[in-house]
């Protein structure tokens, strides 16, 4: 067995890299079926047991001024503002109907704002939305709670910021993606540096509790000198949380980025050398590594969750609230409630014909079986806390672990001779080498991979 317990080896991430599910969910969205019967979601969303839980709201606001070549997200480009006037009525309306199969005096710990581009709507229509959900839902204090939104900062002034602020949210996420100026030609997304600075600055001087930037790997005309650089800059920036995202070519599913040369894509020698960089600017300059492409200051909530065992994953990626039930808003947006996933209709048309009939948008779902449910435990437990507690599940699903992934465990000693786990009595650890690695670890307990095809997925590195 290797005793080499460095966060970063090339050899191990090279042979080990495959495509394989994110995990923001388990069973993963291939799974949803199309004939899934909304009234499994009302009965999870009635049942009385849930509410001592807080609950998390997503709105998914489609709707961008350009498009990101790169970008894989559900979308809408327009520079139309008007159409925002019709979806922001029917959000409106799908929050009536939501509300209506919830006790609303269960506490929300947590709002997120995604797209999209949520900043696309006007600072009227901002506060127009958070009303009507302060209307139906109970929001925890400023203190409390984590209240998110997704920033462009080409279409965020300081006083959008401030406002931002004043009507609630605490979290800021910014898209930045590479500060060089080629790079940003190449992917539709011209961006300067001072945008992105002054938008942070904003973020601080109104008393933002975490700002979070998005950077990606992998893009056309990267290389580990130009990259480099954007990570010296981001690091002088200190935001509290930077999530680095491997690029994934699909231009079979998104045809956006067939406008890309691929001939300007790096290979994939480059990327890994990008990675290695990443990991190495970041952890020197103090950043903890979280897992999978996120780092946070040691400061911040998502690094404190994680060394309290309370960090969680979900559609937004990991998560500071563990247990919440998760209502979705909006064309795409996925809801957990229970035992049960459901996703809105994905496209505009579909989801409106269904809010303006007055019926919940829920176009597909799942309804987890016991299996699901101890499984969605193991991959969770992983991906957050890189360790399983075997008497943990043991007590609570009246299992013998040993016995009921014995094929997982035998699957996982080619992992443990390589120093990517440990495997002791009574416990699965995920040593340092293995954390960039943690979604191919994670794919051994996903007892749905043999039935699908990966190439649906992105790399694991």
């Amino acid at each position: 067995m290797s005793n080499d317990n460095t966060l970063f080896r090339p050899d191990l991430l090279a042979r080990y890299s495959a495509n394989g599910p994110r995990y923001t969910s388990y069973p993963t969205a291939p799974q949803f079926r199309d004939d899934f019967d909304p009234a499994d979601y009302l009965r999870a969303a009635a049942d009385p047991g849930a509410s001592s839980t807080d609950l998390s709201l997503y709105f998914h606001i489609p709707f961008c001024d350009t498009v990101c070549f790169y970008c894989g997200c559900n979308k809408v480009a327009t520079k139309n503002r008007a159409h925002a006037r019709p979806y922001l009525d029917q959000l409106k309306r799908e929050m009536v109907l939501q509300a209506a199969c919830f006790d609303t005096r269960r506490p929300v710990s947590q709002l997120h704002w995604g797209g999209g581009t949520p900043t696309f709507l006007s600072h009227d229509e901002t506060a127009e939305l958070m009303a009507a959900t302060r209307e139906h839902f109970t929001l925890l204090p400023d203190a409390e709670a984590e209240y998110s939104i997704e920033v462009d900062p080409r279409e965020a002034s300081p006083e959008t910021i401030a406002h931002l602020r004043k009507l609630g949210f605490n979290r800021l996420s910014l898209g930045v993606q590479d500060f060089d100026p080629v790079v940003q030609q190449a992917i539709n997304r011209v961006q300067p540096l001072e945008m992105t600075a002054s938008v942070m600055q904003a973020a601080r001087d109104t008393g933002f509790h975490s700002i979070g930037v998005d950077l990606i790997y992998g893009l056309p005309h990267q290389t580990v000198k130009s990259f480099s650089r954007t990570l010296d800059t981001m690091i002088e920036l200190a935001p509290d949380r930077l999530s680095v995202f491997a690029y994934a070519h699909m231009p079979q599913l998104f045809k956006m980025q067939r406008q890309m040369d691929p001939a300007t894509l790096p290979s994939p020698d480059v990327r890994l050398a990008i990675l290695q960089r990443v990991v190495e600017r970041l952890t020197g300059a103090g950043y903890v590594y979280i897992g999978m492409d996120h780092f946070a200051l040691p400061t911040d909530e998502l690094a404190r969750a994680q060394a309290q065992r309370t960090l969680h994953r979900n559609f937004q990626g990991y998560s500071t609230r563990a247990d919440c039930d998760l209502i979705g808003f909006g064309a795409s947006s996925i809801g957990k409630v229970g035992d049960v996933y459901a996703q809105n209709a994905k496209d505009l048309p579909g989801y409106a014909a269904a809010i303006d009939s007055g019926k919940l948008a829920i176009a597909r779902g799942v309804r987890l079986s016991a299996d699901d449910r101890l499984r969605r435990d193991v991959i969770t437990q992983l991906m957050c806390n890189l360790e399983l507690r075997f008497d943990e599940f043991e007590a609570a699903y009246g299992i013998r672990f040993a016995e009921t992934f014995e094929p997982e465990l035998a699957r996982l000693h080619s992992f443990e001779q390589d120093g990517l786990v440990s495997l002791g009595t009574g416990k699965l650890e995920v040593r340092m080498a293995g954390r960039m690695l943690v979604r191919n670890i994670a794919m051994v307990f996903d007892r749905y991979l043999g039935q699908q095809t990966l190439e649906r997925f992105s790399r694991t590195v």
